[in-house]
Protein backbone atom coordinates (compact mmCIF):
# COMPACT_ATOMS: atom_id res chain seq x y z
CA UNK A 1 0.00 0.00 0.00
CA UNK A 2 0.97 3.63 -0.44
CA UNK A 3 0.48 4.87 3.10
CA UNK A 4 -0.96 8.38 2.96
CA UNK A 5 -2.90 8.68 6.19
CA UNK A 6 -3.46 7.15 9.62
CA UNK A 7 -6.68 7.41 11.63
CA UNK A 8 -6.37 6.87 15.38
CA UNK A 9 -8.98 5.81 17.89
CA UNK A 10 -8.39 7.62 21.18
CA UNK A 11 -9.03 5.51 24.30
CA UNK A 12 -6.98 2.32 24.33
CA UNK A 13 -4.81 3.58 21.46
CA UNK A 14 -3.53 7.09 22.06
CA UNK A 15 -4.20 6.96 25.79
CA UNK A 16 -4.64 4.32 28.49
CA UNK A 17 -7.87 5.43 30.15
CA UNK A 18 -9.25 2.09 31.35
CA UNK A 19 -8.73 2.71 35.07
CA UNK A 20 -9.72 6.36 34.74
CA UNK A 21 -13.01 5.60 32.99
CA UNK A 22 -13.78 2.81 35.43
CA UNK A 23 -13.32 5.31 38.26
CA UNK A 24 -15.53 7.86 36.52
CA UNK A 25 -18.48 5.53 36.00
CA UNK A 26 -18.17 3.89 39.41
CA UNK A 27 -18.09 7.27 41.19
CA UNK A 28 -21.29 8.25 39.42
CA UNK A 29 -22.90 4.94 40.39
CA UNK A 30 -21.78 5.47 44.00
CA UNK A 31 -23.28 8.96 43.98
CA UNK A 32 -26.69 7.47 43.20
CA UNK A 33 -26.31 4.53 45.60
CA UNK A 34 -25.84 1.97 42.83
CA UNK A 35 -23.33 -0.93 42.68
CA UNK A 36 -20.10 -0.69 40.71
CA UNK A 37 -19.97 -1.93 37.14
CA UNK A 38 -19.86 -5.63 36.37
CA UNK A 39 -17.18 -6.86 33.93
CA UNK A 40 -19.70 -7.08 31.08
CA UNK A 41 -20.82 -3.51 31.76
CA UNK A 42 -17.20 -2.34 31.75
CA UNK A 43 -16.58 -3.91 28.35
CA UNK A 44 -19.58 -2.13 26.86
CA UNK A 45 -18.93 1.23 28.52
CA UNK A 46 -15.31 1.37 27.40
CA UNK A 47 -16.41 1.11 23.72
CA UNK A 48 -19.56 3.26 23.88
CA UNK A 49 -20.02 6.99 24.07
CA UNK A 50 -20.26 8.37 27.60
CA UNK A 51 -23.97 9.05 27.10
CA UNK A 52 -24.60 5.50 25.87
CA UNK A 53 -22.61 4.11 28.78
CA UNK A 54 -24.47 6.10 31.41
CA UNK A 55 -27.83 5.31 29.84
CA UNK A 56 -26.99 1.61 30.15
CA UNK A 57 -25.90 1.96 33.79
CA UNK A 58 -28.49 4.32 35.24
CA UNK A 59 -32.27 4.06 35.69
CA UNK A 60 -34.33 5.88 33.09
CA UNK A 61 -35.44 8.63 35.46
CA UNK A 62 -31.82 9.80 35.75
CA UNK A 63 -31.20 9.97 32.00
CA UNK A 64 -32.16 13.67 31.64
CA UNK A 65 -29.35 14.52 34.08
CA UNK A 66 -26.62 12.70 32.10
CA UNK A 67 -25.34 15.74 30.12
CA UNK A 68 -24.38 17.43 33.41
CA UNK A 69 -22.85 14.46 35.22
CA UNK A 70 -19.32 14.95 33.86
CA UNK A 71 -19.28 18.41 35.44
CA UNK A 72 -21.59 18.38 38.44
CA UNK A 73 -21.47 14.81 39.81
CA UNK A 74 -17.87 13.91 38.93
CA UNK A 75 -15.76 16.63 37.34
CA UNK A 76 -14.05 14.61 34.62
CA UNK A 77 -11.44 17.21 33.73
CA UNK A 78 -10.28 17.76 37.32
CA UNK A 79 -10.80 14.36 38.96
CA UNK A 80 -10.40 11.86 36.12
CA UNK A 81 -8.04 13.32 33.50
CA UNK A 82 -5.03 13.21 35.89
CA UNK A 83 -5.52 9.40 36.00
CA UNK A 84 -5.23 9.06 32.22
CA UNK A 85 -1.85 8.05 30.76
CA UNK A 86 -0.50 8.47 27.27
CA UNK A 87 0.79 5.22 25.76
CA UNK A 88 4.60 4.92 25.70
CA UNK A 89 5.99 5.56 22.25
CA UNK A 90 2.86 7.22 20.87
CA UNK A 91 4.40 10.67 20.53
CA UNK A 92 7.52 9.24 18.86
CA UNK A 93 5.34 7.32 16.40
CA UNK A 94 3.29 10.41 15.58
CA UNK A 95 6.45 12.42 14.98
CA UNK A 96 7.78 9.78 12.59
CA UNK A 97 4.55 9.87 10.58
CA UNK A 98 4.66 13.67 10.49
CA UNK A 99 8.28 13.65 9.33
CA UNK A 100 7.27 11.38 6.43
CA UNK A 101 4.39 13.60 5.36
CA UNK A 102 1.68 11.15 6.43
CA UNK A 103 -1.61 12.71 7.45
CA UNK A 104 -3.20 11.91 10.80
CA UNK A 105 -6.74 12.13 12.15
CA UNK A 106 -8.65 11.07 15.24
CA UNK A 107 -11.97 9.21 15.16
CA UNK A 108 -13.41 8.71 18.63
CA UNK A 109 -16.66 8.02 20.43
CA UNK A 110 -15.71 10.72 22.93
CA UNK A 111 -17.62 13.97 22.71
CA UNK A 112 -15.99 17.05 21.21
CA UNK A 113 -15.25 18.33 24.71
CA UNK A 114 -13.86 14.98 25.77
CA UNK A 115 -11.32 14.65 22.97
CA UNK A 116 -10.36 18.31 23.30
CA UNK A 117 -9.61 17.66 26.98
CA UNK A 118 -7.23 14.85 25.95
CA UNK A 119 -5.47 16.88 23.27
CA UNK A 120 -5.08 19.85 25.61
CA UNK A 121 -4.15 17.91 28.74
CA UNK A 122 -1.27 16.11 27.02
CA UNK A 123 -0.36 19.11 24.84
CA UNK A 124 -0.42 16.84 21.79
CA UNK A 125 1.04 18.31 18.60
CA UNK A 126 -1.40 19.89 16.12
CA UNK A 127 -0.96 17.13 13.55
CA UNK A 128 -4.45 15.63 13.81
CA UNK A 129 -6.80 17.01 11.17
CA UNK A 130 -9.66 16.37 11.23
CA UNK A 131 -10.57 15.36 14.78
CA UNK A 132 -13.95 13.64 14.51
CA UNK A 133 -16.00 12.96 17.64
CA UNK A 134 -19.42 11.57 18.48
CA UNK A 135 -20.61 15.17 18.79
CA UNK A 136 -20.42 15.65 15.03
CA UNK A 137 -21.21 12.25 13.49
CA UNK A 138 -23.05 9.06 14.35
CA UNK A 139 -20.98 7.06 16.88
CA UNK A 140 -18.85 4.14 15.80
CA UNK A 141 -19.32 1.46 14.53
CA UNK A 142 -21.20 3.67 12.08
CA UNK A 143 -18.58 4.56 9.42
CA UNK A 144 -19.81 8.14 8.93
CA UNK A 145 -16.81 9.60 10.74
CA UNK A 146 -14.34 7.50 8.76
CA UNK A 147 -15.94 8.55 5.48
CA UNK A 148 -15.78 12.19 6.57
CA UNK A 149 -12.02 11.89 7.14
CA UNK A 150 -11.45 10.22 3.77
CA UNK A 151 -13.49 12.95 2.08
CA UNK A 152 -11.55 15.69 3.86
CA UNK A 153 -8.28 14.13 2.76
CA UNK A 154 -9.54 13.27 -0.75
CA UNK A 155 -7.82 9.96 -0.16
CA UNK A 156 -8.88 6.39 -1.08
CA UNK A 157 -9.55 4.02 1.82
CA UNK A 158 -6.86 1.54 0.76
CA UNK A 159 -4.13 4.18 1.29
CA UNK A 160 -5.11 4.73 4.92
CA UNK A 161 -4.81 2.74 8.15
CA UNK A 162 -7.30 2.79 10.98
CA UNK A 163 -5.75 1.94 14.36
CA UNK A 164 -8.10 0.78 17.10
CA UNK A 165 -8.35 -1.65 19.98
CA UNK A 166 -11.93 -2.91 19.98
CA UNK A 167 -14.55 -4.76 17.95
CA UNK A 168 -16.26 -1.40 17.48
CA UNK A 169 -13.15 -0.05 15.74
CA UNK A 170 -12.85 -3.22 13.68
CA UNK A 171 -16.43 -2.89 12.44
CA UNK A 172 -15.92 0.80 11.67
CA UNK A 173 -12.82 0.14 9.58
CA UNK A 174 -14.45 -2.77 7.72
CA UNK A 175 -17.58 -0.74 6.94
CA UNK A 176 -15.41 2.06 5.51
CA UNK A 177 -13.11 -0.31 3.60
CA UNK A 178 -10.04 0.86 5.53
CA UNK A 179 -7.28 -1.60 6.49
CA UNK A 180 -7.45 -2.16 10.25
CA UNK A 181 -4.58 -2.35 12.75
CA UNK A 182 -5.50 -3.85 16.13
CA UNK A 183 -3.49 -2.14 18.86
CA UNK A 184 -2.97 -4.25 21.98
CA UNK A 185 -6.54 -5.61 21.86
CA UNK A 186 -8.09 -7.27 24.90
CA UNK A 187 -9.45 -10.03 22.64
CA UNK A 188 -8.46 -11.28 19.17
CA UNK A 189 -9.77 -9.09 16.36
CA UNK A 190 -10.03 -9.56 12.61
CA UNK A 191 -7.26 -7.20 11.52
CA UNK A 192 -4.71 -6.83 8.75
CA UNK A 193 -2.14 -6.38 11.51
CA UNK A 194 -2.07 -6.81 15.29
CA UNK A 195 0.60 -5.09 17.39
CA UNK A 196 1.29 -4.71 21.09
CA UNK A 197 3.24 -1.44 21.07
CA UNK A 198 3.98 1.65 19.01
CA UNK A 199 7.58 0.55 18.58
CA UNK A 200 6.39 -2.71 17.01
CA UNK A 201 4.04 -0.92 14.62
CA UNK A 202 6.76 1.52 13.61
CA UNK A 203 9.06 -1.39 12.77
CA UNK A 204 6.40 -3.25 10.79
CA UNK A 205 5.50 -0.13 8.80
CA UNK A 206 9.12 0.59 7.93
CA UNK A 207 8.78 -0.52 4.27
CA UNK A 208 5.84 1.88 3.74
CA UNK A 209 7.61 4.68 5.59
CA UNK A 210 10.75 4.19 3.51
CA UNK A 211 8.82 4.88 0.29
CA UNK A 212 6.88 7.91 1.58
CA UNK A 213 7.92 11.47 0.91
CA UNK A 214 9.35 13.52 3.81
CA UNK A 215 7.16 16.46 4.73
CA UNK A 216 8.33 19.85 3.50
CA UNK A 217 5.57 21.58 5.48
CA UNK A 218 2.71 20.65 7.81
CA UNK A 219 0.01 18.67 6.06
CA UNK A 220 -3.38 20.36 6.16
Amino acid sequence: MALRGVIFDCDGVMIDSTDANRQFYNLILEHYGLPHMRPDQERYCFMATSAQALESLLPRELHPLIPRMGREVVNYRHKIMPLVKIYPGFLDFVQVLHNHGIRMAVLTNRTEGGIKAVLDFFALPPYFNPVVSASGVRPKPDPEGAFRILETWKCPAHDVLYIGDSATDQKTAKAAGIPFVAFNPAQPLDAEMTVSSWAELRERLQPELATSQPASQDAP
